[in-house]
């Protein structure tokens, strides 16, 4: 019997800490995805039964993190194209609305905890990492986010990001250039925060700036003729 839930989980239910051990290591990239998520392994690396684990697996198959097939089991979601696509749009409504809320929420200690994420991510373009850039980009706008008085909100914001878990590193990584502008965007959007501007230019450039991301994507996937040769 493994001691892995005493030391990733120590409270909540089995199932909670089954679901918590699963989404952590879709997070980080440990379980890719197509990566087949077999029940029996997994419960005796928890010390636990299937039963809590197949209900940890039922909640992340809702949340679209993991597909289930008759005959074929459990595995991490591949999320196509057309899946990340309407991720981003959603995602870019959702953390709009979230970011707009937040706004007269975060103090100054929070706006310069974003600024100093910011400014590392800006050091970072010089050595650019993908990786570690994406982690660096949800913690800038994860303080932003979080203060959101709305909780159903903010739930979905999360499971926005939690849908993103197993592409977002290939974003960043197949348009690099798309860093530089994201930076100096989320400079716009904390100069607006800072000045007090109104709630829905600051949603609508929050909005805007993670469409702006997915517009890179899918231009960098479908190139125009004219730029093919370039």
């Amino acid at each position: 019997m493994s001691s892995t839930v005493a030391q990733d989980g120590k409270q909540g239910s089995k199932s909670e800490q089954a679901y918590a051990w699963i989404r952590g290591r879709i997070s980080s990239h440990a379980f890719v995805p197509g990566y087949r998520l077999v029940l029996g392994a997994i419960a005796d690396e928890l010390g636990m039964s299937v039963v809590p684990v197949r209900e940890a697996i039922r909640r992340l198959e809702a949340e679209g993190l993991v597909t289930f097939e008759r005959n074929v089991g459990a595995h991490v979601a591949l999320i196509d194209e057309s899946e990340y696509a309407h991720t981003m749009q959603t995602l870019g409504l959702v953390e709009g609305a979230a970011t707009a809320l937040s706004a007269p929420l975060l103090d100054e200690a929070a706006l310069a905890r974003a600024e100093e994420i910011n400014d590392r991510m800006l050091r970072l373009l010089d050595h650019f990492h993908a990786h570690t850039f994406t982690n660096l980009n949800r913690d800038f706008h994860s303080v932003l986010y979080e203060p959101c008085p709305n909780p159903h909100i903010l739930d979905l914001v999360h499971r926005g990001w939690g849908r993103l878990s197993g592409i977002r590193d290939s974003t960043f990584a197949f348009v690099p250039g798309r860093a530089r502008h994201s930076v100096d965007e989320h400079t716009h959007i904390l100069e607006l925060i800072r000045g007090g501007a109104d709630p829905l230019q600051i949603e609508l450039a929050a909005r805007d700036h993670r469409w702006r991301t997915l517009d890179a994507f899918l231009d960098a996937r479908h190139p125009h003729p004219s730029e093919e040769g370039r």
